[in-house]
């Protein structure tokens, strides 16, 4: 019991710090809770926690099979990528035609939380990897054993880890909305601003690897000859 309990703790504890950096996620739960309360963003961050889930689970049982599954991930960054973009223009839209009788300008989607939430995390590869290390290195010490229960153990953990992070954000997100009150304009440019410098990042992230697979392809080519 006492083993799966620090599983529980070590899988809550990662998720948790791993949800802090500002990314897509939560940054899109932050602003669903400023437009559309709370309850909507705890709905995005439940449709988001549920892939994340699947995705763990998948990754402790198949490692090896979701490796080989490079030209799936890539196309998945390539959908990221433009994702955020849209999301970034939407955000800077919305911040230069500020809400005029009732009409919805948050450059959020009219689709229902939960399922933007499982979208968004299902074509969101950059939890992939990282799951992958974490769960390697877990292995690799002996911390998580092939067993389904410490396999659950861990994925609870992770669940309610990733939820407290989004929490940090969703209630931060209304903070922020009462402070600038009627200057939510202002929250749309900062919002914006930080999905454009996502994918900016994003797009780094997509040409050094393929800068990096070309290298090693030049480099096989020279020593072939």
């Amino acid at each position: 019991m006492n083993k799966l309990i620090r599983i529980f703790f070590v899988g809550m504890l990662v998720s948790f710090v791993g949800s802090l950096p500002l990314g897509t996620l939560n940054i899109l739960a932050m602003k669903i809770s400023v437009y559309q309360g709370i309850m909507a963003a705890m709905l995005f961050s439940f449709g988001s926690l549920l892939v994340e889930i699947v995705y763990v689970r998948i990754s402790l049982v198949a490692m090896d099979w979701v490796r080989k599954q490079e030209k799936i991930l890539k196309a998945l960054e390539w959908v990221t990528l433009a994702i955020v973009l849209a999301l970034a223009i939407a955000s800077f839209y919305a911040a230069m035609h500020p809400t005029v009788g009732g009409e919805d300008r948050s450059g959020l989607p009219n689709m229902h939380p939960f399922l933007f939430g499982a979208m968004m995390c299902a074509i969101n590869p950059v939890q992939i990897p990282f799951w992958f290390g974490w769960s390697t290195v877990l292995f690799t010490k002996k911390v998580l054993l092939p067993q389904n229960s410490h396999y659950n153990s861990y994925i609870i953990g992770i669940g309610i880890g990733t939820f407290i992070g989004n929490c940090v954000f969703i209630f931060g997100g209304m903070l922020i909305a009462d402070k600038i009150n009627n200057n939510q304009h202002i929250l749309n440019y900062i919002i914006g601003s930080i999905f454009a410098i996502t994918a900016l990042i994003q797009a780094w992230r997509i040409y050094k690897r393929k800068d990096a697979i070309q290298k090693m392809m030049d480099d096989a080519e020279e020593e072939k000859k």
